[in-house]
């Protein structure tokens, strides 16, 4: 019953669907025909004009390149002869620069040209020139007492910005381009300094540095190591860390810090005092303010109890003159910490 039913209606669909096939059959073909053919591409229109050179003389038109885009056609013109001759000086340039100047790379050096210039001499001249320059300041900073540089304006002029040339090429990796230091790097800022922040003290530590060991004078001092050494039982490691952390008012543990405090007037006041000051003659940090050198935490201050730091810092005086460590000196004490 269902298949008589439905079977007009399909029959009715599908000649629907035949109609509407064949209208927009008709309809394509007749716009189709409406459109214009489209002129060939590669025979491009004559132009209205031709140029003149002279009267009476036509000018050909160049050849076609081949190249053809959405109807423009690409001729192939010669270059502008002032371009032409620009590229060909700039050819004899660079052939009479390479003959007169060293240019071609060999085996162990370039090939030195007729001219023999050389960009190594003429650097060590120029270096030479400004030592020349820079002689007379240099003396009179050698020759001035250390403490009478910052009242001198010529001096201390001088002295501030060739020490600031010289902190960045010999000082910044360590202490940082800041000067702030870093763990197991003095900041060079702040007012608490290890051996002393005052003129001489700057000056005597950048001359010999600390514990150089290719410096006889150098600045010497040494942390025993407790732990490595077997000095301190690990309890008493502890305890001892805790009456550290105590001294600059961390958190730490009572119990413990208390029993560190025997432990640390028996091994430690005698470099750091009873009051966690310390000890410039020594180099002894002090321990009762907020300023580490390697950090507060209480596994960084075990660590170093335990095993002692060893910091070396290199003399100068065998890299740089006189008059450069003076220099250096004053800039470091006007960073701002310098006493």
């Amino acid at each position: 019953m269902s298949d008589k039913t439905d079977r007009p209606a399909d029959e009715a669909d599908n000649r629907i669907a035949l109609e509407r096939q064949s209208a927009d059959a008709e309809h394509a073909a007749k716009i189709a025909g409406d459109i214009p053919p489209r002129a060939e591409p590669d025979a491009p229109a004559a132009p209205a004009y031709r140029r003149r050179t002279r009267p009476g003389a036509a000018v050909q038109e160049p050849p076609s390149t081949g190249h053809e885009w959405d109807g423009i056609t690409e001729y192939d013109n010669p270059m502008p002869r002032w371009w032409l001759w620009t590229f060909y000086a700039t050819i004899v340039w660079a052939f009479g620069y390479m003959v007169a100047y060293p240019a071609i790379p060999l085996v162990s050096q370039a090939t030195q040209g007729l001219l023999g210039y050389n960009t190594r001499s003429a650097v060590a001249t120029e270096i030479d020139r400004f030592a020349a320059a820079n002689a007379p300041v240099q003396q009179a900073l050698v020759a001035a007492d250390l403490e009478a540089i910052p009242a001198d304006p010529q001096l201390v002029g001088y002295a501030t910005n060739a020490g600031a040339a010289l902190y960045r090429t010999w000082c910044a990796q360590c202490h940082g381009a800041g000067a702030a230091g870093g763990p197991g790097y003095p900041n060079l800022l702040d007012d608490d300094w290890l051996w002393g922040g005052t003129l001489e003290d700057i000056h005597l530590t950048l001359r010999h540095g600390i514990r150089d060991p290719k410096d006889t004078d150098t600045r010497y001092s040494e942390m025993p190591r407790f732990g490595t050494d077997g000095l301190l039982a690990p309890q008493q490691i502890t305890e001892v860390t805790d009456h550290v952390l105590s001294l600059s008012g961390l958190p730490h543990d009572a119990g413990r810090a208390a029993l560190g405090a025997a432990v640390y007037a028996e091994n430690c006041a005698a470099c750091h005092m009873d009051d966690g000051s310390g000890d410039r003659g020594q180099g002894a940090p002090a321990l009762n303010d907020q300023v580490w050198l390697y950090g507060s935490s209480p596994e960084t201050l075990t660590r170093i109890i335990a095993q002692g730091p060893y910091g070396v810092m290199p003399a100068w005086s065998d890299r740089l003159s006189e008059a450069e460590i003076r220099s250096l000196a004053v800039y470091v004490h006007n960073l701002g910490g310098g006493e």
